[in-house]
């Protein structure tokens, strides 16, 4: 008889306390899922710091760089140790801090995610302080000590190789066109709630935008400049409310599409006491009136701000937010769907057609009463054909990539006209924020000198024209009617610069450098760089006098720079700051020496005779800032745009 053998019994496994590193790194891959992720919370962060305006820059759809802007408070320096700890935050202190929260963050939990899957910088300056500060995170903690730096006010956060040590998590996230699509659909959504903030988002490299709106006190303008104007055309204002504390309390208002609408999916940008959240199942019951009203399933564009007292909604049932809980959820969600019905029903009884119309041009011949009465041709259908001569290649009213996109228009001018123009233009990335000129006579007269002598002509070709390419070096290929012209590209900058100069007088923007750079060892790299003779003992030392008076005299005509041309020196002689002449352009700092050294020259000339006149100094200062603004390929098409504006 055989035993059979026993079998063997298996210990049950042992249960033990995971790694501190493993266990942050498990909670960061829940809180940061993918880049828009990270940028949602980022973004959060700005709005909840007052910032009123946040830009972002994004590289290989938030891979390789995410970069979050803003103009907010700023962090103080005692707290950036702990700041991208796990669970340190200003939000809350208690527990019971939930039931009235009100800011968009409150766990502090994202920074510190960010830095377990990420390198993440952050560059801060709070109000009154005279510099700021930069440092780096990696696992929760400084990487060093906070560095003084140049900064502009608020704060900007880096993160650099995200999800560096997910391997699998990156792989999934290849296709960079679908993350970065996925970024610019959540800031378009921030930026036609937040309707006070300005918003831009662009990939690293981009000229342009990809969102770009402004502080603007009507929605409907934003929703316009974001999505578009057939969305906005075709949008109805909703409004419910409910007031019973025994069924359920709440205000909503927003924006449906009307029958007129046609997309393919439904578009439903939610608010929830100013938090950006999904609720399927509202999306579903508005889906299901827009089925049952409007012919063929349209999907409907929806925008739906809903406020309800805090107590009454918990935010904290989902890792990123984006859920929340609300109390009588389905009383709240019925009433909505049936306010939603009795609108729609009300707009369907009729329907618009959009029939475009073209603006007659010298080339195209209008078409009279006379035209009509034509004899028909053999076939009965084929239409006449236009000649040869008589076809325009490209549109100059088309918005993209235009002349009248980089054109300023005095509004007074416009105020008759149709406000298709001003709509379409709305939509378009504003490059400049000209202000009123300076009121000196002398900047004036400059200014009405250079009117005076404007060709209306000219004036109406480049207006009207497009911009095809660049013909060489020199010259600029554009297109107006049927003709093309040659403009001169090296003449037409200069011209530039000057105008540019003269109505941004005592109104520059400004150029901020990342550090401060010495007065007077820019002046001595511009004097070697003009010396031949490099082994002359004799030159150095006269360089350097020359190098301190310019200082000197540059540090004593410090506030009237500030003041006309936006070139802050500090009391040691230090130039952090510099005019922008054309925006969405950086000129050639390897000049700055040269500018450098010409300004003080011309400061100190004019001096001698004017002793230090404001409006003796302003002419020269005119001629050298004018060297900033050299030409390169990179604006010879907006500066042939720009100059007779």
């Amino acid at each position: 008889m055989e035993i059979e053998p026993a079998e063997e019994v298996k210990e049950p496994p042992r249960i033990h306390r995971l790694d501190e590193p493993v266990v942050n790194r498990i909670a960061a891959g829940e809180v940061i899922q993918r880049p828009v992720s990270a940028v949602k919370e980022l973004v959060e962060n700005s709005l909840d710091a007052s910032s009123t305006s946040i830009s972002v820059l994004v590289k290989d759809g938030g891979l390789k760089l995410i970069q979050v802007s803003d103009d907010g408070h700023g962090i103080r320096y005692e707290d950036l140790p702990i700041l991208c700890e796990r669970h340190t935050t200003s939000k809350l202190s208690k527990y019971e801090d939930l039931q009235s929260i009100k800011s968009m963050g409150f766990r502090g939990e994202a920074l510190a995610s960010m830095t377990y899957v990420g390198h993440v910088t952050v560059t801060t300056i709070t109000r009154g302080q005279l510099h700021g500060y930069r440092v780096s995170y990696r696992d929760g903690v400084m990487e060093n000590e906070p560095k003084a730096c140049a900064a502009v006010k608020g704060t900007q956060i880096v993160i650099e190789n995200l999800f560096y040590n997910m391997i699998a998590r990156r792989k999934t996230l290849q296709n960079s066109a679908d993350d970065y699509t996925k970024i610019v659909d959540l800031l378009s959504r921030f930026a036609i709630h937040h309707i006070d903030v300005s918003f831009s988002c662009r990939k690293h490299g981009a000229a342009r935008a990809d969102v770009h709106s402004v502080a603007t006190p009507s929605r409907l303008n934003a929703i316009r400049s974001v999505y578009g104007l057939l969305v906005a055309q075709n949008l109805i204002k909703i409004e419910a409310s409910d007031h019973d504390p025994s069924s359920s309390v709440f205000e909503m208002d927003g924006f449906i599409s009307n029958s007129n609408y046609v997309a393919k999916k439904t578009t439903m940008v939610l608010f929830i006491n100013d938090r950006l959240v999904e609720c399927t199942a509202l999306k579903r019951a508005l889906e299901v009136v827009y089925v049952a009203t409007l012919p063929k399933a349209s999907k409907p564009f929806i925008y739906m701000s809903i406020t309800l007292p805090p107590e009454h909604v918990d935010v904290n049932v989902h890792p990123t937010k984006r859920e929340v809980s609300l109390l009588n959820q389905e009383v709240i969600v019925e009433k909505m769907q049936s306010v939603v019905e009795s609108v729609l029903r009300n707009s369907n009884e009729s329907r618009t057609f959009q029939e475009q119309t073209v603006e007659a041009t010298p080339s195209v011949p209008s078409v009279t009463n006379n035209d009509l009465h034509l004899s028909p041709s053999p076939s009965g259908s084929k239409s006449q054909r236009v000649p040869v001569n008589k076809i325009v290649r490209t549109d100059s009213s088309d918005p993209a990539g235009r002349m009248h996109a980089y054109l300023y228009k005095n509004p007074q001018k416009y105020l008759g006209r149709d406000s298709s123009l001003t709509t379409v233009r709305s939509s378009v990335r504003q490059r400049r924020n000209l202000k009123e000129t300076a009121d000196l006579t002398s900047i004036q007269e400059l200014i009405n000198d250079i009117d005076s002598k404007c060709h209306s002509d000219l004036l109406d070709i480049v207006r009207q024209s497009t911009y095809v390419g660049m013909a060489d070096d020199v010259f600029a290929l554009l297109q107006h009617n049927t003709h093309l012209y040659l403009a001169n590209v090296v003449n037409l900058s200069k011209e530039l610069m000057y105008q540019q100069v003269l109505r941004r007088f005592a109104h520059f923007n400004a150029i901020q450098l990342s550090e401060p750079a010495p007065l007077q060892e820019l002046i001595m790299l511009a004097l070697k760089e003009e010396d031949l003779d490099l082994e002359s003992n004799e030159n150095d030392e006269l360089k350097k006098k020359i190098a301190e008076m310019n200082t000197q005299l540059l540090k004593q005509k410090s506030e009237m720079l500030e003041e006309y041309f936006c070139i802050f020196i500090d009391s040691d002689g230090n130039l952090s700051r510099l005019p922008i002449l054309l925006d969405q352009y950086t000129p050639d700092m390897d000049r700055v020496p040269e500018f450098v050294l010409c300004l003080g020259n011309d400061v100190g000339e004019i001096s001698l005779y004017v002793q230090g006149s404001a409006n003796g100094v302003a002419w020269p200062i005119i001629q050298r800032v004018r060297l900033m603004g050299r030409p390169c390929e990179q604006i010879k098409s907006l500066i042939v745009a720009f100059i007779f504006s």
